[in-house]
């Protein structure tokens, strides 16, 4: 019996770790069944046995990757709650950007095919999973702005410093098609997380210090 049930978590296992990878590569539609399972070494049955059906093992997949992603690179960079909002800053940029740029990880190559064929399927998981995240974030860029700040000023702060971000995202992927030394290539992460924190907080400090004007008697 124990020996049964090792079996059938290495093969849930296993699945999995294929499933990440077939579906980075190819996105929903243009994966199958066969080759996440013949990848895996599991029969063909074995994704509705765990998973129930094609659909369901996305979620879990995708759900997988984020998760492995975060063990792998923690979204506070390894900064403590105490230490100040400025270095809090750099270190969470500097986790996202190696969280993207990470070769190995299928979390944002499984986004990108989901943002350029949508199925919707991801939409409650990503939101379930990304949402505290995002949170987190607007509580530092607010602790940045000061108590001055409008919830628009904090957004919009938010938004800029992400975008940023996430681009890299694009970037990466169109380097695979142009070259890695390419025009779109950006290969020091360290040098570009600095670019983000210091063009950030140039800006940050410039709406909070309007933001300050504002509300002077």
């Amino acid at each position: 019996m124990a020996l049964a049930r090792k079996q059938s978590q290495d093969t849930h296992q296993r699945l999995l770790d294929s499933a990440c990878k077939v579906f980075a590569e190819k996105g929903y539609r243009d994966a199958t069944i066969a080759e996440i399972c013949g990848r895996a070494g599991a029969n063909i049955a074995a994704v509705n046995y765990h998973f129930g059906d094609k659909e369901s093992l996305y979620v879990e997949a995708w759900r997988h990757s984020f998760q492995t992603s975060l063990q792998t690179y923690p979204p506070d960079g390894g900064a403590g709650d105490g230490a100040p909002p400025e270095e809090r800053l750099r270190a969470r940029i500097t986790a996202l950007l190696r969280r993207i740029s990470d070769e190995a990880s299928c979390e944002f190559a499984i986004i990108c095919t989901e943002l350029s064929n949508p199925t919707g399927l991801l939409h409650e998981a990503m939101r379930d999973t990304i949402q505290p995240l995002r949170e987190r974030m607007n509580a530092l860029v607010r602790e940045l702005l000061g108590p001055r700040a409008s919830d628009t000023q904090v957004r919009y702060c938010q938004i800029s410093i992400m975008s940023q971000c996430l681009d890299l995202m694009r970037r990466r992927r169109l380097s695979r098609r142009l070259g890695k030394d390419g025009p779109l290539a950006i290969n020091d992460i360290d040098a570009y997380a600095d670019h983000i924190v210091r063009f950030s907080l140039a800006g940050i400090r410039a709406i909070r210090e309007e933001a300050e004007r504002e509300h002077r008697p």
